[in-house]
């Protein structure tokens, strides 16, 4: 654990008040608190959307309270989504920190009052989140980039992102062996031009300054290894990692648009990797199940 506290005014201030001064002790400030790893992982239901033909999308996300520690929880009882579960495609991988808008569970228009919750269980505590379908939780595309953003100025002009798998969305690969991935991304402005940027990353946020691309890790028993490296998670301040999302820079869209990275698997197994495109304030993903043998 790292903790940062401010002490010199504090013991300045002891010192003039032991002195017999008439002095206000200055408040302490107290730095961020983090922890690297042994915490739990906890669901969060982001709000619902409005399909075009009467159903709805319930969109779930969930914070890692690891600062540093990717944590595993297999679909089942320990991870499960109900009713109508326990698999409604949710993540079984989970990133440090906060990740935002992860998956969507679909109901029927005539759903009426009634949760989805999704339920992890991990190092002994329960964690639930319910998705219902409240008036105030409805969310549109200027929540959606409020949250990646930070900013409550939306451009009403911007349209999602698009992102499409090269070949089947079913794969079998051997362990050790590197599978290729290859998926078309493309955005309404695909090469902006540079704009100025701040002195220094704000953690958690993104700006809509160009299309990022990256192949995570979603399910599966092992780890997966991508060469060139990907972005840690969906909304994790360093994914400067990933070439394709190198901070406050947009990167040069390849003239195909094709966005590729190989896959090593640790253990046998089925996976789930996705490839997810970003251009700031929206997000398109697309899965593809590996399984792999020994």
């Amino acid at each position: 654990m790292k903790l940062w506290v401010v002490l010199s005014a504090v013991v300045l201030a002891v010192a003039a008040i032991s002195a017999g001064q008439n002095v206000q002790p200055p408040p302490i400030e107290v730095g961020p608190i983090t922890v690297s790893s042994g915490l739990n992982v906890v669901p969060a239901f982001e709000g619902w959307e409005k399909n075009a033909d009467g159903s709805f999308n319930l969109v779930f996300g969930y914070l890692n309270r690891n600062y540093d520690e990717t944590i595993d929880i297999a679909v089942g009882p320990n991870n499960s989504i109900e009713p109508g579960g326990p698999d409604r495609g949710q993540p079984a991988h989970f990133y440090p920190r906060r990740s935002r808008f992860v998956f969507r569970v679909k109901v029927p228009k005539d759903w009426g009052n009634k949760d989805v919750v999704w339920t992890l269980n991990f190092r002994g505590k329960t964690e639930k989140a319910y998705g219902s379908l409240l008036p105030v939780e409805i969310i549109d595309p200027e929540v959606i980039g409020a949250n990646f953003t930070g900013s409550t100025t939306f451009d009403d002009n911007n349209k999602p992102p698009s992102v499409k798998v090269d070949g089947p969305d079913r794969r079998t690969v051997k362990v050790g062996q590197p599978l290729t991935l290859s998926a078309v991304a493309r955005d309404d402005d695909d090469n902006p031009k540079p704009k100025a940027a701040p002195q220094s990353r704000p953690p958690g946020r993104r700006s809509a300054m160009g299309l990022r691309v990256s192949w995570i890790q979603y399910r599966g028993p092992g780890r997966v290894e991508f060469d060139p490296p990907q972005a840690l998670s969906y909304s994790d301040p360093r994914s400067d990692l990933s070439p394709w999302t190198p901070g406050w820079k947009p990167p040069a869209v390849p003239a195909d648009h094709k966005f590729e990275a190989k896959a090593t698997f640790s253990m046998p197994g089925t996976y789930v990797v996705r490839v997810l495109a970003n251009d700031g304030w929206a997000d398109a993903v697309q899965d593809v199940t590996v399984t792999v043998t020994p």
